[in-house]
C-alpha cells in the first residue's frame, strides 16, 4: 500500500519580493516624475497664454498631482499587508510586531 504524501511547497526566486531599497527607489522615482509633471503644469498655467479652460486644467493638475504623488509614494509593494492581529496562542517569547526595530 502506497502512502500519498503531500508534496512540499517549492519556492522559487521569482516569488521573492523586491528588496526594501529597490522598493523605496521605485517609489522615489515615481514621486519625482509626478512632481515634475506638476511643476510643468504650474509653469504652463502661469506662463503660456492659453484659453481659460486649458489654464484651469493645468491648475487642477497642479493642485491634485501632489496628493496622487504622495499616495503613490506611500504605497508599498504588491505583497500582502503585514498582520495586525496576533492570536492568543502565538508564541509569547517572540517580539511583538509593534516593537520590532532595526538593530534590536
Amino acid at each position: 500500500m502506497k502512502r500519498w504524501r503531500r508534496k512540499p511547497d517549492v519556492h522559487q526566486v521569482t516569488d521573492a519580493e523586491p528588496s526594501l531599497s529597490t522598493d523605496i527607489r521605485r517609489r522615489e522615482i515615481s514621486y519625482l516624475i509626478k512632481m515634475g509633471i506638476r511643476t510643468i503644469c504650474l509653469i504652463l498655467a502661469v506662463v503660456v497664454p492659453v484659453p481659460w479652460p486649458y489654464r484651469l486644467l493645468f491648475i487642477a493638475a497642479a493642485v491634485f498631482l501632489p496628493y496622487i504623488a504622495v499616495i503613490g509614494a506611500n504605497e508599498r509593494g504588491n505583497g500582502p499587508p503585514p498582520p495586525t492581529f496576533q492570536s492568543p496562542e502565538a508564541n509569547q517569547t517572540e517580539i511583538p510586531l509593534h516593537r520590532r526595530e532595526i538593530g534590536s
